[in-house]
């Protein structure tokens, strides 16, 4: 069995799907975060530079935003979790995101 076990975590690994990558579009994703560890980090596009409209305010403290499901994330004062990071707040209403670069 280990040698099984073995055998197949050793198997070369398929290359990265970065070559699969589609251009990038005027238009912002759907979902988009600021922490590399989460699914939803992009840093070409963070690279880019997004502004988020929310409810109609200019907002610059965004972590995290969903436009289909109406929430942003914003850190909460200076406090930190026991891991370290910051801690977050979710705001629903109404996510307008842009580019604030031209591509």
């Amino acid at each position: 069995m280990r040698c099984v076990r073995i055998a197949i975590l050793c198997a070369p690994l398929a290359p990265p799907a970065a070559d699969k990558r589609i251009p990038m579009s005027d238009t912002p994703p759907d979902r988009l975060a600021l922490d590399p560890r989460s699914p939803y980090y992009d840093a070409a596009i963070i690279e880019r530079g997004v502004g988020i409209r929310f409810n109609g305010e200019e907002r610059d403290n965004v972590e995290e935003y969903s436009v289909s499901e109406g929430w942003i994330r914003v850190q909460v004062g200076r406090s930190r979790d026991r891991r370290g990071n910051p801690m977050t707040l979710k705001i629903k209403g109404t996510v307008e995101p842009y580019f604030i670069q031209p591509a």
